[in-house]
């Protein structure tokens, strides 16, 4: 009986230890994909005029959204929803920053894709 009773312990010790690593990981994976950022920063970085910052707002919070939304879809559709979501941004930001600021935010936002495990 004791033996028994040891048993069953150990199984529901793994088995909690496996899920509580599984929620650990979602929520790794949910930081990775949140791409808020502090816009002053940006706006410095890239030398924005405010009309610049503010249409650089616009367009990030959007891709922020979908990038979330890329995050919660299944393991299949994830990779297509996150490329997709970084061309649409790419894209607005093309119209908004010259070719310099542009260059600039290619660079800041592959970075920031890398250092994350996205790309």
């Amino acid at each position: 009986m004791k033996r028994l009773f040891l048993t069953v312990m150990a199984v529901l010790s793994m088995t909690m230890t496996f899920a509580e690593d599984e929620n650990l990981n979602t929520t790794n994976n949910m930081q990775a994909y949140n791409m808020e950022v502090n816009y002053n920063k940006l706006g410095e970085a890239l030398d924005l005029t405010s009309d610049q910052l503010e249409a650089v707002k616009d367009v990030h919070q959007m891709f922020c959204t979908n990038m979330m939304s890329a995050a919660a879809a299944s393991e299949e559709s994830r990779e297509a929803m996150m490329k997709n979501a970084i061309k649409m941004d790419l894209r607005y930001m093309r119209s908004i920053l010259n070719y310099k600021q542009y260059k600039h935010y290619l660079l800041l936002l592959n970075t920031t894709l890398v250092n994350r495990g996205l790309r």
